[in-house]
């Protein structure tokens, strides 16, 4: 029946587009909650894509079985091809009595914490701990790959973090040669391949598809126009293409000795040996003067063996552009865990195990009557970060802020920690009580004073200091009119403007 599975199809494509955007209209309270949405979202656009494909199949009708239908419906006895199709059904049924029916709109329905499967169980085993739902890479276990390359300097994880995409010297002090070796192929794959799988967990709506092939068709651009950093091409002395590297003559191909030199000096100095004299002279002899290439399956292997290994450092460095908020994310929290005691990791990490287990059927417990939001376990009463969640303790008590420190002035306000206090005597709640106490200038005159009492002393005695200077200003020239009475000159002046003098 061809004809009920289109209809079907149309309305499973309904059905999704529903489904899509009763998740879109949600908001996430966290990371892992945003996640979850995001891959359903993207399983939900795979099965839509999936679905129209089947859909076009249908209404091109390549064998012709849809025309067939609706000329068997529409000619002939109206009602025979109706009860054939129903007696098929029922036909069906009574062979397979416990045969599910389909629900689409069960299928695609929200499932609520105690609604069955707990929901976000796909992200619990996505993500590794160290990644911390897709905050942060985990690149702990190729950082080791990375200390057993031959050559490779000792780098702490952090200084790894800043120089795993980069590929050239004197980030990387690894010989040209030695890249193509079977261990630097395998560790340059395994960090892309990881890198690739990181992007897809933690960006699912994104079209990565095309995002990887801009990789691909950059890569194709510069290998043509012999641009890849570290895999520049030369024209050597003889003729042929060699390598370019910092202060080596790479690939020198001997047309007399046919033979290969790696090294340029190497090369310069068989030219005087007795091997290569005889063999010019045979040569020669021969008649063949002109410079024959490498042979092309040696050029040509090698070429390709170079161009795998660049390929894939070219994508681990198109990757990290991608993933750079990750990785700087990653890097602070390093810094972070590595200030911490062993003590705080475990209760971090056991905090976090807690909340993945108690996330699914318990949060239905949790939940408010009136506003329906999420409780928070926080019986020390610690500020909220920017997830929501309680700040660590090390770090409440790193700042200080169970100190309290209350300011008058404020109308009686009680700042938490030190540096809230400190940035409180410039803000506008602090400036503003000034000027209701006639402070009108010099504010920076009063920090650190909290209490009216002692903020108006001062604005008095303030007052009084510029007063005394004015009189002293005023007074220090003395006039005298003619019948010899003494006064400032600027008194004297005003009189004798009004011509009293």
């Amino acid at each position: 029946m061809v004809l009920e599975e289109q209809r079907f199809i149309h309305e499973d494509l309904e059905r999704l587009e529903q489904a899509i955007a009763d998740r879109v209209a949600e908001e996430p309270r966290n990371i892992r909650e945003r996640l979850s949405r995001d891959h359903e979202i993207s399983h939900l656009l795979n099965r839509i894509e999936e679905q129209s494909k089947r859909l076009l199949e249908i209404y091109k009708d390549a064998d012709g079985a849809r025309d067939h239908e609706i000329q068997a419906i529409s000619t002939g006895e109206q009602f025979e091809e109706f009860y054939r199709q129903l007696d098929e059904i029922k036909d069906f049924h009574k062979r397979y009595p416990n045969e599910p029916v389909e629900n689409l709109e069960r299928a695609y329905k929200r499932r609520q914490p105690g609604e069955g499967e707990p929901t976000g169980m796909e992200i619990d085993t996505m993500f590794t701990g160290e990644e911390g739902y897709g905050q942060f890479l985990d690149l702990t276990r190729l950082h080791e790959e990375y200390l057993n390359l031959p050559g490779i300097k000792r780098l702490s994880y952090i200084q790894y973090l800043d120089v795993f995409d980069a590929f050239t010297f004197p980030q990387l002090p690894i010989k040209r040669n030695s890249k193509l070796s079977e261990k630097y192929f395998k560790y340059v794959g395994e960090l892309a391949t990881y890198l690739e799988e990181f992007i897809k967990k933690v960006r699912p709506l994104q079209d990565l598809t095309k995002l990887f092939a801009s990789f691909d068709n950059e890569f194709e651009k510069q290998w043509e126009e012999n641009q890849v950093p570290g895999w520049l091409e030369e024209t050597t002395e003889n003729g042929t293409l060699g390598p370019k590297t910092e202060g080596s003559g790479e690939g020198i191909w001997c047309a007399d000795c046919e033979k290969e030199f790696k090294n340029e000096n190497v090369y310069k100095n068989h030219l005087n040996g007795k091997k290569h004299i005889r063999a010019a002279e045979a040569r020669k002899a021969a008649g063949d003067t002109s410079d024959r290439p490498a042979p092309a399956t040696t050029n040509g292997t090698h070429r390709l063996k170079e161009r795998a290994v660049a390929e894939r450092e070219h994508r681990i460095r198109s990757l990290a552009r991608a993933l750079d908020p990750e990785r700087q994310a990653t890097r602070v929290n390093v810094e972070r865990k590595q200030g911490m005691t062993e003590r705080e990791r475990q209760m971090e990490l056991e905090a976090m195990l807690a909340e993945s287990e108690n996330f699914g059927g318990d949060r239905g417990n949790d939940m408010s009557d009136d506003e329906g939001e999420e409780r928070i376990y926080n019986p020390l009463k610690l500020p909220l970060a920017w997830d929501g969640k309680p700040i660590p303790y090390w770090l409440y008590k790193l700042h200080g802020l169970g100190v309290e420190y209350p300011c008058e002035i404020c109308g009686n306000f009680v700042y938490m920690g030190r540096r809230a206090f400190d940035k409180h005597f410039s803000e506008a709640l602090h400036i503003f009580g000034l000027k209701c106490l006639g402070v009108t200038s010099n504010t920076n005159l009063f920090r650190e004073i909290t209490r009216i009492e002692e903020a108006t002393k001062l604005w008095e005695k303030l007052e009084k200091d510029r007063k005394k200077e004015r009189d002293l200003r005023d007074n220090v020239v003395q006039m005298e009119d003619a019948e010899g009475n003494v006064m400032p000159e600027r008194i004297y002046l005003d009189l004798q403007k009004q011509g009293i003098l």
